[in-house]
């Protein structure tokens, strides 16, 4: 077993202590980087990216040359689960991702199975462990699903939306339905997760996109109760070390002390969320992620320097707190503000842990 150089990330996901604070940014492997603009050229598309090992290790180390980042993400995507499940993913330009089959019938449903990822997610698993062993232990590698609600939303509409009319139809006049694909999403996610531990993920996120789009009661009854599901159902040590668990609902700021019960490690927060009343409401019993937001990496330095300042001060001092935007990096950034905003969180951070 290869130790880790640096498990900061590791160490504040379970509020132990550190040196600095922690970073490292939601698509940091992504389209503002030239050299990934450049491999994605090079391989016609992203699917052919994410489905060729080579290629994902490629792409999830380009960042770490670049910056001195706390953690790699796999590069993947959220909807290889769906893909896998025979929908038919595919990027339309200026729409998103978008599915041939989208399910939206009781038989359509029923007919769904729970992928096996040593098979029909094999390049996955493959790209885990070929960019396990190119870290050699440089930092830790994060793992990641989309929730089984979120899954739902693209597989039900057929790709993005903005009025989850379909989904949202099923969900108020056919409940059962709802909660059979949810319940087959939970399995498949939980699975999913599981082997990607397995295959040398050493933290895994979970996120919820779309949480936000849904009223109180049906957040508790549709979302989090299924993320509740897989939380427990996931291997929370390996190779010796305690696995982490983030979970991640964009626009989720109502529900924190609730997604703090379900024995998540860590809670991420988008940037309408003030850190400092997170901290407070659930502080001792997860760490917090984030939670800047995106667009201040268009301002100017001096700026980013006082909002990175401001989102450090209002966590404050002690571990528990890993670095991030409120939600992932814009495909405009200019790649030396991110370098500027790694280095000034190291630097900034350190006075908030000599207790």
């Amino acid at each position: 077993m290869v130790v880790l150089k640096n498990d900061r990330l590791l160490r504040a996901l379970l509020r132990q202590p550190v040196d600095k604070t922690p970073i490292w940014i939601m698509r940091q492997a992504g389209r503002y980087l030239p050299e990934y603009r450049e491999v994605r050229v090079k391989a016609g598309g992203f699917l052919t990216m994410c489905m060729t090992p080579e290629l994902a290790c490629e792409v999830t180390l380009q960042p770490l040359r670049r910056f001195d980042l706390d953690a790699a993400i796999i590069f993947s995507d959220i909807l290889t689960i769906p893909d896998a499940m025979g929908l038919g993913l595919y990027f339309s330009e200026g729409e998103g991702p978008r599915f041939e089959r989208p399910v939206r019938t009781e038989s359509q449903i029923s007919a769904l199975g729970v992928p096996d990822p040593e098979t029909e997610l094999r390049y996955v698993m493959d790209a885990l462990r070929l960019t396990r062993k190119e870290l050699d232990g440089r930092v830790p590698l994060i793992g990641f699903s989309g929730s089984p609600w979120t899954l739902a939303c693209y597989m039900v509409e057929g790709g993005s939306s903005k009025n989850f009319a379909m989904i949202k139809s099923l969900l108020f006049d056919q409940p059962q339905m709802m909660h059979r694909l949810l319940e087959t999403l939970a399995s498949a996610v939980t699975v999913y997760l599981n082997a990607q531990i397995a295959a040398g993920a050493q933290a895994v996120m979970i996120f919820d996109t779309w949480g936000g789009a849904l009223s109180h009661g049906d957040y508790q009854n549709f979302s989090l109760s299924y993320m509740s599901r897989i939380v427990a159902g996931l291997l929370r040590e390996n190779e010796g070390y305690r696995v982490p668990v983030i979970l991640f609902t964009k626009g989720g700021g109502l529900w924190l002390e609730a997604m703090a019960k379900t024995g998540c490690d860590a809670l991420g927060l988008d940037w309408t969320v003030d850190i400092a009343k997170a901290r407070a409401q659930v502080g001792k019993q997860v760490a917090l992620q984030g939670n800047m937001d995106p667009c201040v990496l268009y301002a100017s330095i001096d700026r980013i320097r006082q909002e990175a300042s401001n989102t450090l001060k209002g966590y404050g001092l002690g571990s528990g707190h890993i670095f991030n935007l409120g939600h992932g990096i814009y495909p405009t950034v200019d790649p030396e503000k991110v370098a500027a905003l790694v280095d000034m969180v190291h630097e900034l951070s350190r006075p908030y842990h000599l207790i």
